[in-house]
């Protein structure tokens, strides 16, 4: 069987710029919450996410944007479905997404990225700055503590 990103490669052949990112989850007092991150360059809260380097799978790309980003070595749990748009330099982009749970690590302001939160899906839809990532938070099937990541 073809690796994800021929696959992905074949069904969208116009897309130029290949990333990864994750949607973190964790159960917190009782609720479920999601970590978005602010990016000062943008002025926006998004998922943590990034460009694919030169050898690395998509889901091996997600996992290190996600630590580079926030500090957090996570572990993948589900693929969601991609996310395809134009970015900013008005090319086709693509992102593949993972369902991730945090297994060590803290968060330091970076270049990319000034602060994170947990919030809950709803906060979380009224924070993000993309519709595109309020679809992708909705496609996330509801979870309710407690919250069983472990597969």
């Amino acid at each position: 069987m073809a690796d994800l990103l021929s696959r992905l490669g074949e069904e969208y052949p116009e897309v130029t710029v290949w990333a990864g990112g994750g949607v973190v989850l964790r159960e917190h007092d009782g609720q479920v919450e999601v970590l978005l991150v602010h990016r000062p360059h943008r002025e926006d809260w998004s998922f943590p996410k990034g460009k694919l380097d030169e050898g690395e799978t998509l889901g091996q790309t997600a996992e290190r944007e996600v630590e580079e980003e926030t500090g957090l070595r996570c572990r993948r749990i589900d693929r969601l479905s991609p996310v395809r748009y134009v970015d900013n330099k008005q090319r086709e982009k693509l992102v593949v997404y993972w369902t991730m749970e945090v297994e060590t690590g803290a968060f330091t302001p970076n270049d990319e990225v000034d602060t994170l939160g947990w919030f809950s899906f709803v906060a979380a839809k009224n924070l993000l700055t993309y519709d595109r990532d309020i679809r992708l938070l909705d496609a996330i099937p509801p979870a309710e503590p407690p919250l069983r990541l472990h597969a």
